[in-house]
């Protein structure tokens, strides 16, 4: 099992080029969001903008567009069908029109539960794009994995905690915890032709060939709701950058727990936020990859 440690992720990030524009550095679309889960696109954009993404558009369930437009200053939230709550089918055709001019989708931050079924299923399928799933994006998954099986070949990392991941392999949680870790991950990975970010204390990579790979940082400052959503900002937006999936996937998850881990011993692990771990532990994990 390889590590993922510092040395990795200076090697791995994507580079820049100082004369660059906005357009070089990757146009992501990230689409979740329901009454009650605002906060959960917002983290998502607001850690992909952190992360170095070029252009980020958020579309969110029209009832809520107006609180994520106040929100955003840096990302570009724009309203889509809904059923005055959440997302519907009728997203559709207006999602996979702003995705004609993206490089990846983030599908799931705050999406909620009871909808979007027949919405994930089908931009599974007809998404060429990468994809990187999260949350309720999962839970629906779960009722249809043939959806993700048809992306094989194309890139698609999902990043379940091991509730969400029980749910995937149609199991308890209790039957979960007696199996090997990295083995579940890896085999899950193989069978059906994605990446597995398993996230939980050393989160583990799990790829499509049979590597996992285990970071080496992150604790319980990053045990709140929201941590997840930011951890998918990072990863789609180092994606839209051109990084590879192991590097994309790898990279995020040791940025978002050395992000945790800086806050922790600044603040202790009580009061670490979301929002903090985007805003500002993130730039310090960057910038200790950036001096070494």
């Amino acid at each position: 099992m390889q590590t993922i440690d510092r040395d990795y992720v200076r090697a791995a990030l994507p580079k820049r080029r100082e004369d660059g524009h906005k357009g070089d550095f990757g146009k992501l679309l990230i689409v979740g969001g329901a009454v009650g889960y605002t906060g959960a696109p917002y983290l998502a954009a607001s850690a992909a903008v952190r992360s170095g993404c070029g252009l980020v558009y958020l579309g969110v369930p029209e009832r809520i567009w107006a609180v994520e437009a106040a929100k955003c200053a840096s990302a570009m939230p724009f309203p889509l069908p809904d059923d005055g709550a959440q997302l519907t089918i009728n997203a559709l055709a207006p999602i996979q029109d702003k995705l004609k001019s993206c490089d990846v989708l983030a599908l799931g931050p705050g999406l909620g539960r009871s909808g979007g079924l027949a919405l994930v299923g089908t931009l599974l399928r007809e998404t060429q794009q990468p994809v990187v799933l999260d949350a309720d994006a999962l839970n629906a998954l779960s009722h249809n994995l043939k959806s993700l099986d048809a992306r094989k070949g194309r890139v698609t990392i999902l990043t379940p905690h091991d509730g969400e991941l029980a749910r995937l392999l149609g199991i308890s949680p209790d039957e979960l915890a007696r199996r090997d870790r990295a083995e579940t991950a890896r085999e899950f990975a193989v069978t059906h032709g994605c990446a597995l970010v398993r996230k939980g204390h050393h989160t583990l990579v799990a790829l499509s060939d049979g590597r996992v790979l285990e970071n080496t940082c992150g604790g319980s400052g990053l045990a709140k709701g929201g941590s997840g959503d930011v951890l998918t900002g990072i990863i789609a937006s180092l994606l839209s950058q051109g990084a590879e999936p192991e590097q994309a996937a790898a990279c995020g998850v040791w940025l978002h727990g050395r992000a945790g881990d800086i806050l922790s011993a600044r603040v202790t692990p009580y009061c670490v936020t979301p929002e903090d771990v985007a805003n500002i532990g993130l730039a310090e994990a960057f910038r200790e990859v950036y001096d070494a």
